[in-house]
């Protein structure tokens, strides 16, 4: 005896498993970005871009782009949500950054 499985099925299928995949997509975005290590501010990239793990500790004199208001959270690479306290960085991939940390590649974050 065989079973025909219907184009109506497979179509059905194909629907709710398509529907399914962003979902997934968005929780293991959510535990990948849970396990990045902590950028070393020793890191070659980190030191080349004047990374420092506190904004109020940029020193002024060398970096004259700096501004008080400006620290990771407010910088439009940072990948964390308001009130995260690390979160990846685009400029830095594979690791998270703290939210008041700061670099030379800070952008304001679009209507922040």
């Amino acid at each position: 005896m065989q079973n025909k499985i219907s184009r109506r099925a497979i179509v059905k299928g194909g629907l709710v498993a398509g529907a399914m995949i962003p979902a997934f997509g968005l929780f293991a975005e959510t535990a990948s970005a849970a396990g990045l290590p902590p950028l070393d501010p020793a890191d070659p990239t980190a030191k080349a871009l004047g990374f420092v793990t506190d904004a109020t500790k940029v020193d002024a004199g060398a970096n004259p782009t700096y501004k008080a208001t400006q620290k990771c959270s407010t910088c439009a690479q940072y990948l964390g949500k308001a009130g995260d306290a690390s979160a990846g960085c685009n400029i830095f991939a594979g690791h998270s950054v703290p939210a008041g940390g700061w670099c030379k590649v800070w952008a304001q974050k679009p209507g922040a």
